[in-house]
C-alpha cells in the first residue's frame, strides 16, 4: 500500500518522467531517420572489376575502386586500385591506395602503395607510405612526397604564374 500511495504521490514525478520518455524516442527516431539519411551517401559502390580477358586501350578515371584483372594501356586514376597477379598496366597509376600485385610499366603515385610478393614495377613510385613485400621485383626509383597525388602538377601550375606576370 505504501507503494501505491507513493506512486499516486509522485503523478507528476511520473509524469515528468513519462514525458521525457516519450521525449526520448521521439528525439531518437529524429536521428534515426538523419543517420540513415547520413548512412545513404557513406555506402559506396562496389569495385569495378576488369576481368582477366578484358583489354582497355584508353584512361580510366573514377572516385570508386577499381580491380584490375586484364590488360589496360592507359593512365588509370582511382580511390583504391588494385593490380591482380594477371593484370598488365602500361600507364601512370594515381589512386589513395595501391597494391600491386601484378605488373605495372610506368609511374605510380598513391598514398599508400603496396607490392606484393607477386609484383612486377617497372617505373618511378612516388608515395606517402610504401610496403615492398619480399619476392617483389621493382626497377626504378622510389621518393616520399607529403602529397603524391597532386605533387607532380604543382610545379607546372607554378611556372606559368611567374611567366605570365613578367610578361
Amino acid at each position: 500500500m505504501f507503494s501505491k500511495s507513493k506512486i499516486n504521490e509522485p503523478g507528476p514525478k511520473a509524469e515528468d518522467t513519462s514525458t521525457p520518455k516519450p521525449a526520448a524516442p521521439d528525439t531518437s527516431r529524429a536521428p534515426s531517420a538523419t543517420e540513415f539519411k547520413a548512412s545513404a551517401p557513406k555506402a559506396k559502390p562496389a569495385a569495378s572489376i576488369l576481368s582477366s580477358d578484358l583489354h582497355i586501350t584508353g584512361n580510366l578515371k573514377t572516385t570508386g575502386d577499381i580491380n584490375v584483372e586484364g590488360t589496360v594501356e592507359g593512365d588509370i586514376r582511382a580511390h583504391l586500385l588494385t593490380v591482380g597477379e594477371s593484370a598488365t598496366i602500361k600507364g601512370e597509376v594515381v589512386a589513395d591506395d595501391v597494391v600491386v600485385n601484378g605488373r605495372v610499366v610506368g609511374r605510380v603515385r598513391g598514398l599508400k602503395v603496396r607490392l606484393t610478393a607477386t609484383a612486377r614495377v617497372e617505373g618511378d613510385i612516388i608515395h606517402k607510405t610504401i610496403a615492398i613485400e619480399s619476392g617483389a621485383h621493382f626497377e626504378g626509383s622510389v621518393q616520399r612526397q607529403d602529397d603524391p597525388l597532386n605533387g607532380g602538377k604543382k610545379p607546372v601550375a607554378a611556372a606559368p604564374a611567374p611567366a605570365a606576370s613578367n610578361g
